[in-house]
């Protein structure tokens, strides 16, 4: 790997740790206190229809948030391996559906304040996808 090539890639570097320190701590927190998440879930939703679906939408943001974090992560062990962007784009993919999904549940259950702190994640995430998207580059 040449040092100019690294630094050309820096911004998509330092999202991917970013992205994958959010995601990663935010999906084991919901692994370690799996309870403590679903009761307040279960709560945040028992008003709309979702109620009902709360353990396999936990289960799921939880299985996406962890896959985004350790593939954000991989990326940029692979990217300073081969020099190629490919998996830190598929993970950015990945996370801007995952908030999509969060922001989805949000404004379901009238959180706007919550579903408002989502959008600079989801900004970040589709800068990251740019910057790593290898179909838009010259």
């Amino acid at each position: 790997m040449q040092f100019e090539e690294l630094g050309k890639n820096l911004p998509a570097l330092f999202g991917a740790l970013l992205v994958s320190i959010l995601f990663v701590q935010s999906g084991l927190d919901k692994v370690f206190d799996w309870r403590g998440n679903l009761e307040w879930l279960t709560g945040h939703f028992s008003k709309t229809f979702l109620r009902g679906m709360v353990p396999p939408m936990l289960a799921t943001i939880t299985v996406m948030e962890i896959a985004t974090g350790f593939l954000s992560a991989v990326g940029i062990v692979y990217f300073l391996v081969t020099g190629s962007l490919r998996l830190i784009f598929y993970a950015s993919i990945l996370g801007a559906a995952s908030i999509v999904g969060l922001f989805f549940g949000q404004r379901v259950a009238k959180d706007y304040a919550g579903a408002a702190v989502l959008i600079p994640y989801f900004i970040l995430l589709i800068v990251l996808m740019y910057l790593t998207n290898s179909f838009l580059k010259v």
